[in-house]
């Protein structure tokens, strides 16, 4: 276990009361498989940042439901990551024990009156003529009923504010949150806190000054900056990363068969992950170990080169050639 930085508590709170780092980053992997290339771009990249910076580096593993996590999985990213040459600070926070932490957040949302509870199936909602960026716009039809709260998902209330960020790759981002996403899914009728909600939460509770993750969550972040202003936390710098794709275009993932990263191999797959991020390491560094490869990437990382369309599998193995 990597633990070389202040101390938190059992929620992942800083202890004390001391003043934020300057840089506080994370990664949060899902544990539906093991480290695939895709998410070994986001975790070296949100690395990157935090120690070119000087800055703290967390990990969390976003464990909210227990249907998709594989066992094994997140004692095996862990050790990925360590094998890996990458040292968290602090404890490793997980989702699953933090229900407490979310359903505080969700009970001030609805003494505050902006939540409600919903029984629409999928299916009503596909229905929905109301069409948003993502797909059929929730239409609103349970906001004025009286149901029975313990059946029934949660919603938030949104109205149309412009809520607009700065990407720190893809410049300025916007969204209405009526018309374009409409009444989000705060925790599901099963009882599962929705993933909206408990990144909000922990992020606030951890620190987390700056986030860098997949293109795949940009539409995500204007519905997480909307309950950042609600609940009063303060809002990270945001970075959104190009993903790595498959040879049909799509993201990488378990469901679309990734391969794992290579623990036999860690200098070769870190090159593959940094010349994916547009960096430029010289060839000797290949035939080193992982700690020469940091020192060198940590000082010459150059975020401004990352490319901002994504790239697949095939030019990622074509890089560990170069």
């Amino acid at each position: 276990m990597n633990s070389r930085s202040r101390s938190l508590t059992p929620d992942g709170c800083v202890r004390g009361l001391n003043p934020r780092p300057i840089y506080r980053g994370r990664f949060a992997p899902s544990p539906s498989g093991p480290l695939h290339l895709g998410s070994l771009v986001t975790a070296v990249a949100s690395y990157l940042e935090a120690k070119s910076r000087d800055g703290e580096w967390l990990v969390r593993i976003e464990n909210l439901d227990p249907s998709r996590e594989v066992p094994g999985s997140s004692n095996g990213i862990l050790k990925t990551l360590e094998t890996l040459g990458m040292e968290w600070d602090g404890e490793v926070i997980y989702q699953n024990k933090r229900n407490k932490a979310y359903q505080t957040a969700l009970a001030l949302l609805e003494e505050r009156r902006l939540t409600y509870p919903c029984i629409c199936s999928r299916k009503e909602i596909a229905d929905s003529s109301i069409a948003g960026i993502e797909g059929p716009i929730y239409p609103g039809t349970c906001r004025n009923s009286f149901l029975h709260k313990d059946l029934s998902a949660w919603r938030i209330k949104t109205n149309d504010n412009l809520i607009e960020f700065e990407d720190a790759l893809r410049g300025r981002f916007r969204h209405l949150m009526e018309s374009d996403i409409g009444d989000f899914v705060l925790r599901r009728a099963d009882g599962i806190f929705a993933y909206q909600l408990a990144v909000v939460v922990d992020d606030a509770e951890q620190g987390i000054t700056h986030i860098v993750r997949g293109e795949d969550l940009l539409n995500s972040t204007p519905r997480q900056i909307y309950l950042q202003r609600l609940l009063g936390y303060q809002t990270p710098m945001y970075m959104h990363l190009p993903v790595v794709v498959n040879a049909r275009g799509e993201k990488l993932s378990k469901q679309t068969h990734a391969a794992p990263v290579a623990n036999s191999d860690a200098v070769s797959q870190l090159i593959m992950a940094i010349r994916f991020l547009g960096q430029t390491p010289p060839k000797e560094l290949k035939e080193g170990d992982v700690t020469s490869l940091w020192d060198w990437i940590i000082k010459n990382w150059k975020p401004e080169t990352i490319p901002l369309t994504p790239r697949s599998c095939q030019q990622l193995l074509n890089f560990s050639q170069m």
